[in-house]
């Protein structure tokens, strides 16, 4: 068992290191919440337009670190105001900073949100109930509660891989609040496949072989947290991180000229693990939602607009989007391909990312 899992939960205020009969085992690891956010403040210095961010407290108590945008060039700010805010949601293991390169474009002509999930980044990280639907009704809570808490009568709901997934819950059970769904490469979409043996991925999703970081983390899954390897690494865990991620620090490499992002992602994931737990409890597998999202998206009202974005050259098989638009067949569903992009398609082709979702975002208002 990952000794982490055994530790005493977070506190509300995720600043605070858990004091348990583990409090060694953070303090071998060389990582704290602190350290998060001050890898955290120098990628978001790279932001100048204007920038709030702040804990958003729920009723339970529970924390959502978040991030508003706004352009400072606006020339009418009451204009500004009318406009439908888009609001980003990162993907397993990650965290607001991995917008860094879409956040300040994206914001030019309307608020942009984004913030750490429930468990991940910066947020607080409670404990996740083992049952597939409530793990996910946890996290779809804690969205509805966030919205409601910050004040937003409807968003542009925009999600990136299990960001996708939860974007896609919400979006069935709270649809008036959602103008238009973008989902970007989204994970937990198709049913696992019957076969059997070692070509279950071969025989089924004929894309590009899947990166070495997926099968490692794969291979650990089904009997950790899926993180796990990470904290019992202990101080190798950022170069484990710089081993098996060398293309977040190559995408963002002329932004900053040293370990920032690889320093960002390990710090993210090295604490206790919460929102992975919750994760687990939703994945048959690394690739495969226990629960489909295919066999619940004809939940989606007819009226809802849907644009599903994946990278050319992902890992993430775009033939679930394809089926979407079948399912969808008498509804607005667009599935677009972007050329040069695996799976983070946001941070592998930027400018073309930023292009296609302002678009999306103009189409609203």
């Amino acid at each position: 068992m990952d000794p982490a899992t055994t530790a005493a939960p977070l506190q509300a205020d995720c600043e605070t290191e858990t004091s348990s009969v583990w409090s060694w085992w953070p303090s071998w690891r060389p990582t704290s919440m602190s350290l998060l956010k001050t890898t955290e403040s120098k990628i978001l210095a790279c932001i100048q337009n204007d920038l709030w961010a702040r804990f958003v407290t729920l009723p339970n108590q529970d924390r959502i670190w978040t991030l508003t945008v706004s352009s400072k060039a606006a020339q009418k700010p009451a204009q500004l105001a009318t406009k439908t805010p888009l609001v980003m949601v990162h993907g397993f293991g990650g965290g607001v900073g991995l917008w860094i390169r879409n956040l300040e474009p994206l914001s030019r002509s309307r608020p942009v949100y984004a913030f750490d999930l429930l468990g991940f980044g910066r947020s607080s990280r409670p404990s996740f109930p083992s049952d597939a639907a409530k793990a996910e009704e946890q996290f779809v809570d804690s969205i509805e509660q966030w919205r409601q808490s910050v004040g937003l009568e409807n968003m542009i709901l925009l999600g990136h891989s299990l960001g996708g997934y939860l974007a896609t819950s919400y979006a069935i059970q709270y649809p008036s609040r959602v103008s238009h769904l973008i989902l970007v490469d989204p994970w937990g979409f198709p049913d696992r496949p019957k076969t059997s043996g070692e070509n279950q991925d071969t025989d089924v999703v004929k894309r590009p072989p899947l990166p070495r970081w997926v099968k490692a983390i794969a291979a650990v899954v089904s009997l950790f947290n899926p993180l796990a390897v990470i904290r019992a690494a202990g101080p190798w865990g950022p170069g484990l991180v710089n081993r098996f991620r060398p293309d977040f620090k190559r995408r963002f490499d002329d932004l900053f000229d040293d370990d920032t992002m690889t320093q960002y992602i390990y710090h993210c994931n090295a604490q206790s693990p919460s929102g992975e737990v919750g994760f687990r409890a939703m994945a048959e597998s690394l690739g495969w939602a226990k629960r489909p999202m295919l066999q619940r998206v004809n939940l989606l009202p007819p009226s809802m607009p849907l644009t599903m974005l994946y990278g050319a050259r992902s890992w993430v098989d775009s033939s679930s989007g394809d089926m979407v638009a079948e399912i969808r067949e008498k509804s607005y569903t667009k599935v677009q391909l972007i050329n040069d992009a695996s799976h983070h398609v946001y941070a592998d082709q930027p400018e073309t990312f930023n292009r296609v979702v302002e678009n999306i975002c103009n189409s609203v208002n």
